[in-house]
């Protein structure tokens, strides 16, 4: 089975090393006023991520977020325009950008996935076809102002499935129709974009491998495994590295920690130094104002982010 799997994967792309951070709630946190302080100065927080190491910013987009049922209702953040808007100050700081479909309006993870309102009553053929025209419509729109992503996510945390209930796991060949189109909207785009599948299994190894075994044997092709880790949910730090290690060995894809917060050291070690290389980084989730954050509520920063000049180093990114 093995060699009928590695046979469907992409062409090899070079995929760089990652320190990432996810900070799609920052133009909410600047319209309430947020700053940002390091070492007594203001500054933006995209500038002191950057001069702390960071390469790459994440950020999640959502269908119709100012929906009334929305993620931002009547506000509309993490839409289009606010995407569009943050891209181009990612790429004015010479940062890469990785950019997460949720395919929905709303939050969209292992416990909901839940159907933009505007799908609400299309059909398979529909659904995947609106898969594929918003990918290609959001992917377009960034191009036209010269901020494409250099890594896309074809859904958010999509280990249980996604656009519930079509493409809920337990409707794989579904499922799967949904993600080739996603990711057919990307190749379309520019087909050197790195396509990342993203599960919420970080400490789950049987379930990581169920998942992504039955998306290359149904012919899915992609790039990055991507996986989340929160202690809570996933397990230890050996649980973690043991899956990696594992899914290191197994697939050609690389692997990267795409989300997380907490044992910030541990998790980017492992991430780092997983076997052959396949070992890509980390992004972490919000922090700027999630989990174990880098700044207080008045907005200094603190000795969390003096860990990453040092990854930083030891790892060598570029």
């Amino acid at each position: 089975m093995l060699n009928t799997v590695q046979a469907q994967q992409s062409p090899e792309k070079k995929i760089g090393e990652m320190i990432g951070a996810d900070i799609s709630f920052l133009p909410e946190l600047e319209s309430k006023g947020r700053k940002f302080y390091e070492n007594g100065v203001e500054k933006d927080a995209i500038a002191i991520l950057k001069d702390k190491g960071f390469n790459y910013i994440r950020l999640r987009i959502f269908n119709d977020p100012g929906a009334d049922s929305g993620y931002s209702p009547h506000k509309g953040f993490c839409d289009l325009e606010h995407t569009k808007q943050m891209a181009l100050r990612i790429k004015k700081a010479g940062l890469k950008f990785l950019l997460d479909f949720h395919y929905s309006d709303t939050w969209a993870d292992p416990q909901k996935q839940f159907k933009p309102s505007a799908w609400a009553i299309h059909n398979f053929t529909q659904l995947s076809e609106a898969v594929h025209d918003f990918t290609k419509k959001v992917l377009s729109s960034l191009k036209e102002q010269g901020t494409l992503p250099d890594m896309v996510q074809v859904g958010n945390e999509i280990n249980h499935g996604m656009i519930w209930p079509d493409g809920a796991i337990k409707n794989l060949d579904t499922l799967t129709d949904f993600l080739k189109a996603g990711i057919a909207a990307v190749k379309e785009t520019d087909p050197s974009i790195i396509i990342m599948l993203h599960i919420a299994c970080g400490g789950q190894n049987q379930e990581s491998r169920f998942f992504i075994d039955n998306m290359l044997q149904r012919g899915v092709i992609f790039d990055v495994i991507g996986e989340s880790y929160y202690p809570r949910w996933h397990g230890t730090t050996d649980d973690l590295k043991n899956n990696l290690t594992d899914l290191a060995t197994r697939y050609k894809q690389d692997i990267i920690i795409v989300e997380y917060s907490q044992k910030k050291q541990e998790v980017n070690d492992i991430a780092f130094t997983l076997p052959g290389n396949k070992g890509k980084g980390t992004c972490i989730w919000e922090p700027l104002s999630w989990g174990e954050t880098f700044f207080d509520r008045e907005g200094k920063s603190n000795d969390l982010l003096d860990i990453y000049p040092v990854i930083h180093k030891k790892y060598a990114i570029k």
